[in-house]
């Protein structure tokens, strides 16, 4: 091995160093303004103290029931989206691949309000009935892809096509109830982080930790498969199995947020954009998108609390207009012209 070789690999983790020290710098700082903002403010050391132990009754109240609950899901929501657009995007080789484009937060969605609605599910009943739906929407896009030479491209039209379709079920469905149902599963369906109990919280965590190993091992396989199906099957590497694990991983880490704190648009499409000019060479690091993930969430649920004085509003409504924002300006770089 060469040493410019060498040199080229160092520099390389060592700026991934930079890059991964900075981003979980960002989520460190953005949990605790998250933590100590609010009508009864908290000073960081009389955060740090209650952290330990150390607080008095009104300060352990409002940080461990209130604002950790809170602050912890987002902080969950936003890695496991981040990690979700990570791995659709490197397994389909384009920037526009999220579960919001394809439809996959779309099919969830639809199947939530569903069990809302009509079969009068909540909690971890909820969860199942969401990844049912995301996991159908994918298997359609599965099936498309695979007849065609270029599915990458016409995956994100055939997902966009889909999710308005969801869309116009979800909007049928709200029609035809109650109202005071169709007004639950319309706060449900602008995300929102608010009044999160701990169970939600250590539901997300569980189902985030079982499907970290799957993470990893997409990880190491997907760049293998990006080598073409022929180099893959010499390495011991089946692009089939690599695509419906990478698949079935993204479609359980979007189902399980969607199903406890709704759609939470655009995190899964910008998140990895941000990763890859961060890290260079193209590369889409999961691990970053995921802490990039949590990071954006997490600030986005700080404008959704603070920016208008005196309101509070859904973080849906904030990550949708920074991520229309974004995506218009994605489409408007180079890259984006080309797609």
């Amino acid at each position: 091995m060469t040493a410019s070789v060498l040199e080229i690999r160092a520099r390389v983790r060592r700026r991934r160093s930079i890059v991964v020290s900075a981003v979980l710098l960002a989520v460190v700082v953005v949990a605790v303004v998250s933590l100590s903002m609010g009508d009864y403010a908290i000073a960081p050391a009389d955060l740090w103290r209650t952290l330990w132990g150390g607080g008095d009754r009104a300060q352990t109240y409002v940080v461990f029931q209130v604002r950790a609950p809170r602050v912890v899901m987002a902080l969950l929501v936003g890695a496991s989206l981040g990690a979700a657009g990570a791995l659709l995007q490197s397994l389909l080789g384009n920037p526009l691949a999220s579960p919001d484009l394809l439809g996959i937060s779309g099919g969830a969605g639809a199947a939530a309000v569903f069990a809302i609605l009509i079969l009068g599910l909540t909690g971890p009943l909820l969860a199942v009935a969401a990844f049912a739906g995301g996991l159908i929407v994918a298997a359609f896009l599965l099936l498309a892809g695979q007849r065609r030479a270029d599915g990458g491209y016409r995956l994100i039209l055939a997902g966009v096509g889909v999710a308005f379709l969801c869309v116009a079920v979800m909007n049928f469905l709200m029609v035809r109830a109650q109202v005071e149902l169709a007004q639950s599963a319309l706060i449900w369906l602008t995300g929102s982080l608010s009044s999160t109990p701990w169970w939600n919280v250590v539901t997300v965590l569980a189902v985030a930790l079982l499907a970290t190993p799957a993470v990893v091992a997409c990880a190491r396989w997907l760049p293998l498969t990006q080598m073409g199906p022929a180099t893959a099957a010499s390495l011991g590497v089946r692009t089939s199995t690599v695509s419906l694990a990478v698949v079935l991983t993204a479609v359980l880490l979007t189902a399980v947020t969607c199903a406890f704190v709704g759609p939470i648009a655009f995190i899964a499409l910008c998140a990895p954009a941000i990763a890859r000019p961060l890290l260079g060479h193209g590369a889409v690091g999961i691990g970053t998108s995921a802490a990039i993930g949590a990071a954006l969430l997490g600030a986005a649920d700080l404008v959704a609390q603070f920016a208008l004085p005196g309101m509070s509003v859904p973080v849906g409504v904030v990550t949708g207009a920074i991520g229309a924002v974004f995506l218009l300006w994605l489409l408007a770089t180079s890259k984006g012209r080309q797609l």
